[in-house]
């Protein structure tokens, strides 16, 4: 029961959430009259003890202390005596635990939106670099139309911005204050719960006592926004894995983010990347572990609930390594966009453009368009050349209105260049594009 009770070994993490919570209470009971001002100052000064204790010693695994609230208050009493018993009135251990948690989730957020805010200034400044470089564009791992590097790493910028607001919403949902709910009733004790809120940066008071010791949703809702930001990291580094194989080449890794082999000395693996694709899953599996516990638990407060930390913390770990790893993949990739571009040439990825221009100058129904657009990608075939390589001749054999201003449209580059609606891959718009997003960032 000692070993399977105690939580010490992963909730003495919180213990700057704990301290911080014990401060902001003692100081309101003392306000409220509910204990003396000396005993509200002795239990202060104590707790600046313990956590300098924490600080310079950490926080032990003493099982027979259960967990970081009665260890906390253990050595409390032992540096200040009999006050420090004052210490717990008008609160329970239930918002106690609802208050350092929300705190933990809270500051766990503001790192991460400090982390994720590094990695898309990396992708801002990469795609700024790369607004006019030529890649292919896929659909199905095939070679559909030509886009630019830059337009392509400013999609993962807009993922990342919808996880800088999920995690921004989650911030606001989370940032109400359990402390005072007590065990799940309230309390009887004239206490200020808004004065506790204020204390501790909250933007008021949770409003009923059993929800508020009850339900783990701000930790479900920090869960669920790292689990789609992870996805997100994953289906970068899964890209940065293809791209530095020998088939695709079109990325070079440095040696800070890639590793060698222990037999072929020629290897330059990409495991940084790999293991932020495979942290991904074990995010996924953090959230799914919580939803599980919380998914049938009546109110209020059940011990279930002490399991509700180890997924969450597990989580941030791994988030904040993955986001750190793939800001330092970004930063230090070696794009090779000669080979990019060879590749965006060498697919008739422009025949998309072909059946566009017969339908602007030809007058050409789409559906017509798309059947002599392939035909004209057979002759290219049959001959070995590129679209904007088929002689005039050939291709008006397939299709009397194509004249020789096709050749406008034909190029890689003027294809890009012509995706100019809002959203393309127009360099111009690349780079509006990079210059709205700083501004909303600003």
């Amino acid at each position: 029961m000692r070993e399977i009770n105690a939580s010490i070994p992963f909730d003495k993490r919180m213990w700057r959430q704990d301290v911080a919570g014990s401060r902001a209470h003692v100081a309101m009971l003392g306000a409220q009259g509910i204990v003396s001002a000396a005993d509200a100052a002795a239990i202060g000064a104590g707790l600046d003890q313990v956590a300098a204790g924490y600080a310079a010693d950490g926080v032990p695994d003493d099982l027979d202390m259960e967990d970081i609230h009665m260890l906390t208050e253990a050595r409390l009493s032992d540096a200040i005596g009999a006050a420090a018993g004052r210490l717990h009135t008008a609160r329970s251990r239930n918002d106690q635990v609802a208050t350092d948690f929300r705190l933990w989730v809270r500051d766990a957020t503001d790192q991460v939106l400090a982390a994720l805010a590094a990695l898309d200034d990396a992708l801002l400044a990469r795609a700024q670099e790369h607004a006019d470089s030529v890649m292919p564009g896929f659909t199905h791992l095939q070679s559909a139309q030509p886009v630019t590097l830059g337009h392509h790493l400013m999609a993962y910028h807009e993922m990342v911005a919808r996880d800088l607001s999920r995690f921004r919403d989650n911030r606001v949902r989370a940032n109400l204050c359990p402390l005072g709910a007590a065990a799940l009733a309230g309390t009887g004790f004239p206490i200020d719960r808004a004065a506790t809120a204020e204390a501790l940066g909250f933007d008021g008071p949770t409003r009923n006592s059993l929800d508020s010791v009850s339900d783990r949703d701000f930790a479900l809702d920090y869960l669920m926004a790292a689990a789609q930001c992870s996805l997100h990291l994953s289906r970068l580094a899964e890209e940065f894995v293809l791209w530095a194989s020998q088939p695709f080449g079109f990325v070079s890794l440095s040696d800070q983010w890639s590793t060698g082999s222990s037999i072929m000395p020629q290897k330059r693996n990409p495991d940084a990347a790999e293991l932020v694709r495979g942290h991904a899953g074990r995010i996924t599996g953090c959230l799914v572990s919580l939803m599980v516990t919380m998914k049938g638990l009546p109110l209020a407060y059940s011990k279930d609930m002490q399991d509700d930390k180890p997924p969450v913390f597990e989580c941030h770990d791994l988030l904040a390594l993955s986001l750190a790893a793939m800001t330092g993949m970004v930063e230090s990739a070696t794009f090779r966009t000669d080979r990019m571009r060879a590749l965006a040439e060498s697919g008739f990825a422009t025949a998309t453009d072909l059946a566009d221009w017969l339908v602007r100058e030809g007058d050409v129904p789409f559906r017509e368009a798309h059947h002599i657009t392939g035909r004209a990608v057979a002759t290219a075939e049959s001959l070995g050349v590129t679209l904007d390589k088929v002689p005039l001749d050939a291709l008006q054999a397939i299709d009397a209105r194509i004249d020789a201003r096709v050749y406008d449209v034909l190029s890689v580059d003027a294809s890009v260049a012509s995706r100019r609606s809002f959203g393309g891959t127009a360099p111009d718009n690349v780079r509006a594009a990079i210059r709205a997003a700083r501004e909303d960032r600003a």
